[in-house]
């Protein structure tokens, strides 16, 4: 499978996650914590941001926790040279959501339309 089809079987899967997404996404943002939220998406026990959703608690495969740009680069996910270049490649937070996706294929940015 290539990487838009990828793009869209993940969002046709997230489809019910997509509200709760974009409203922490969102409190990231209006409560002044980040301009860069970035929710990371997961399957196992992660050591980043606030879960938010656990997948043993919805219908659904992922389990969902908050974060921000700030926190992947104490964490050194993101290493400080690359903050520029992050800040420019990340989209408009207002159609997008920002995320982060653990699975079987690796570590990878997403950003996933709001509607």
């Amino acid at each position: 499978m290539d990487k838009k089809a990828r793009l869209e079987a993940l969002k046709k899967e997230l489809e019910s996650y997509l509200p709760a997404l974009g409203q922490a996404a969102d409190t990231i943002r209006n409560e002044g914590v980040s301009r860069y939220p970035i929710l990371v998406l997961h399957k196992l026990d992660v050591d980043i941001g606030i879960p938010i959703i656990d997948r043993h608690r919805v219908q659904g495969d992922w389990s969902v926790n908050a974060s921000t740009l700030e926190e992947f680069v104490t964490k050194r996910l993101v290493q400080p040279e690359q903050v520029d270049h992050f800040r420019k490649v990340y989209k408009n937070p207002d159609e997008f959501v920002c995320l982060f996706v653990l699975s079987d294929l690796g570590a990878n940015f997403v950003f996933l339309p709001r509607g």
